[in-house]
């Protein structure tokens, strides 16, 4: 049983995160022959704050990036 963990800044709609995992799910079936049903996937959503890059927070350097445009 394939599980998926995607851990990303927060932000993205549900919309969008529920698109991606049926991609997600739809490429596993199709490259590795995984039955759908038995993918898992999880997200994790991380605030800017807990995001840690060169020993400084993303919510400190820089502001997060803008979620991907809405389709």
């Amino acid at each position: 049983m394939p599980i998926v963990k995607i851990e990303m800044l927060a932000g993205r709609r549900a919309e969008k995160k529920h698109e991606l995992a049926r991609e997600i799910t739809t490429a596993f079936a199709r490259i590795l022959g995984s039955a759908p049903k038995d993918v898992t996937i999880t997200f994790t959503d991380v605030a800017p704050s807990d995001w840690v890059i060169a020993g400084e927070p993303l919510s400190a350097s820089i502001t997060a990036p803008p979620p991907l445009p809405q389709r």
